[in-house]
C-alpha cells in the first residue's frame, strides 16, 4: 500500500469550505478572572472521500457535505501584581478521537523591573514560541484559517510540558532599534514526537491535539502487523517513556517594529529503543527552525518559516529527514484581511526496512480573504 502523502492542489478540488463565519469573541472581566473565547463555524462542499480523523489514508478532514464547527474555545486567564499571571486555554473540537479537552495551561511570572537586562519564566504546558504565524487567541492564525504545514504539525504533535526561562533586553531600555531575547526550556512528556511525520506525512488543517488527545492514521499492514513493526494505527503525543530531559533553545531578534527574526533548535532527546504498554515508541526527534517578518507599514506584512529536523525509531527500524517552509503575504484593509501562502513540504527515509515506505512530499497554495 503507497502511503506517499501528496498536497498539490492550489485549491484542494474534492472539499472546499465555502463559508468560515466566526460567530463570537467576548472578553469578560468578572471576579478578576479575564474569560475570552471564539466559536468559528464552517460549511463544507465534500465529495465524501474517507477523512483523515476515520483512520484512513484520505488527507482531508472532512468526509461528508454540512455546516460544522471549526474551532470554539475558552481561555481563562489573570494576573497578580506579584507579576505571577496563568492562562489554561480549553477546546472544543467536532473531529477527532478527544472533543474536549486542554491545549494550553501554565503560570508565568515576570517581575517589574527597570534594568537593561530582565528575565521572566513559565512553567506548564505549552508551545515553544518558535512561529509568527500563530500569534493570536488560542494559538490560532490571524492570517489564515488552514495553517502551513509546519505548524499544523507543531500543532498536533508538539507541546511542552517543563519550564522555559527567557532573558530579555527591550531596545527601549538600551536607547537602541533592536529588542532580543533569549529562550530556554527543559521538558518532558514528548517522546512519541515524528510518529505522524512518519507514517502520514504533513497535512493543513487548524485542529491541535488536547492533552489526553489520541491522533489516528491508516492502518498500513507494514506497521500494525505482529511480523512488522507491530505500532498501533494512532500516537498519543504528550507520553513520557524513558526518563530522559529534553530541552530546546531560542533567539528572538526584533528591529524596532518593523523586523523579526526568531530561530529555535529542538531536541527531545528520547531513547529510540523506549516502548510503551501498548507499543508507542519513543521517536529521537531534533529540529531547527527560522522564522522571519517584516512590516512594511501597519497594514502589510511578508513572513515566512523553515523547519529542518530528523527523527529515529527503533533500532534505526524508521528514519526521517524531514524540511518544510512557507511564505506568506498579507494585507489589511479596515476590517478585512487578505492572505495568500504557498507551502512546499518533503519527508525523506534512510532505514532498515524497506518495505516500510515512509517518503512523502507535496506544496500547497492558500488563498484567505
Amino acid at each position: 500500500m503507497n502511503k506517499t502523502f501528496m498536497w498539490k492542489d492550489a485549491f484542494p478540488p474534492k472539499m472546499l469550505s465555502l463559508l468560515f463565519l466566526s460567530l463570537f469573541i467576548v472578553s469578560v472581566n468578572a471576579l478578576a478572572v479575564e474569560v475570552k473565547g471564539l466559536v468559528q463555524l464552517n460549511y463544507v462542499k465534500s465529495d465524501q472521500q474517507s477523512s483523515r480523523f476515520e483512520s484512513d489514508t484520505g488527507i482531508l478532514a472532512y468526509s461528508e457535505d454540512g455546516l460544522n464547527v471549526q474551532q470554539a474555545f475558552a481561555e481563562l486567564s489573570d494576573n497578580f501584581a506579584s507579576g505571577l499571571s496563568y492562562a489554561v486555554v480549553a477546546n472544543y473540537y467536532q473531529l477527532g478521537e478527544q472533543n474536549v479537552g486542554i491545549s494550553q495551561a501554565q503560570i508565568s511570572y515576570k517581575p517589574l523591573s527597570i534594568n537593561k537586562l530582565r528575565w521572566r519564566a513559565r512553567i506548564g504546558f505549552f508551545y515553544p514560541k518558535l512561529s509568527l504565524e500563530n500569534v493570536d487567541l488560542g494559538w490560532l492564525s490571524p492570517f489564515t484559517y488552514t495553517q502551513s504545514a509546519l505548524n499544523s504539525w507543531v500543532g498536533e504533535e508538539l507541546r511542552t510540558a517543563g519550564l522555559e526561562l527567557t532573558l530579555y533586553s527591550p531596545g527601549r531600555a538600551r536607547n537602541s532599534p533592536i529588542s532580543w531575547e533569549f529562550h530556554g526550556s527543559l521538558f518532558k512528556a514528548n517522546d512519541p514526537l515524528g510518529t505522524l511525520m512518519c507514517w502520514r506525512g504533513f497535512a493543513m488543517h487548524d485542529r491541535q491535539s488536547l492533552n489526553n488527545d489520541r491522533v489516528p492514521f491508516a492502518p498500513y499492514p507494514s506497521v500494525i502487523g505482529e511480523d512488522r513493526i507491530f505500532h498501533p494505527n494512532y500516537v498519543e503525543p504528550y507520553h513520557e517513556l524513558d526518563g530522559n530531559i529534553g530541552f530546546y533553545l531560542g533567539t528572538h531578534i526584533k528591529y524596532y517594529k518593523q523586523s523579526t527574526l526568531r530561530y529555535y533548535y529542538y531536541d527531545n532527546q528520547a531513547d529510540p529503543l523506549a516502548v510503551s504498554e501498548e507499543r508507542l515508541y519513543a521517536w529521537r526527534t531534533k529540529f531547527h527552525s527560522l522564522a522571519l517578518q517584516h512590516e512594511f507599514n501597519g497594514n502589510t506584512r511578508v513572513l515566512g518559516q523553515w523547519l529542518s529536523g530528523s527523527s529515529v525509531m527503533g533500532d534505526r527500524f524508521v528514519y526521517i529527514d524531514f524540511d518544510s517552509w512557507y511564505a506568506m503575504l498579507s494585507h489589511r484593509h479596515n476590517a478585512h484581511r487578505f492572505s495568500l501562502r504557498f507551502d512546499k513540504f518533503k519527508v525523506r527515509e534512510d532505514d532498515v526496512f524497506p518495505w516500510d515506505l515512509n517518503k512523502s512530499d507535496g506544496h500547497g497554495v492558500g488563498l484567505a480573504l
